[in-house]
């Protein structure tokens, strides 16, 4: 099993730079890939970014192609999301997610999902 807090939210100015940290427990880290999702107020949760167990292939939505970055550290258990050029339409909880199989950007095949850190740019 695994356990994930997301951090490293906060406000920032459009244009500006984040980057989230997702701590993971659990000596099955580095066995399951590994997804960002977001999920603004009145929106459904949406697919960000997801990242292979070793690292290698990764996957982004189209929206955030090019500015976010997805990697993660197997040794620390730790993925993070660094999120540059950020957009006002960028805000939202952010949140990572342990990838149980199937289709990588549905919500539905993740499962240990964290609490979510608040991400908030401003025009």
């Amino acid at each position: 099993q695994v356990q994930v807090v997301e951090s490293g939210g906060g406000l920032v100015q459009a244009g500006g730079s984040l980057r989230l940290s997702c701590a993971a427990s659990g000596r099955t880290f580095s066995r399951y890939a590994m997804g960002w999702f977001r999920q603004a107020p009145g929106k459904e949760r949406e697919f960000v970014a997801h990242i292979g167990v070793i690292g290698i292939s990764t996957y982004y939505a189209d929206s955030v192609k090019g500015r976010f970055t997805i990697s993660r550290d197997n040794a620390k258990n730790t993925v993070y999301l660094q999120m540059n050029s950020l957009k006002p339409e960028d805000t939202a909880a952010y949140y990572c997610a342990a990838h149980l199989g199937g289709t990588y950007y549905a919500p539905s095949t993740y499962g240990y999902w964290g609490q979510g850190t608040q991400v908030t740019v401003s025009s």
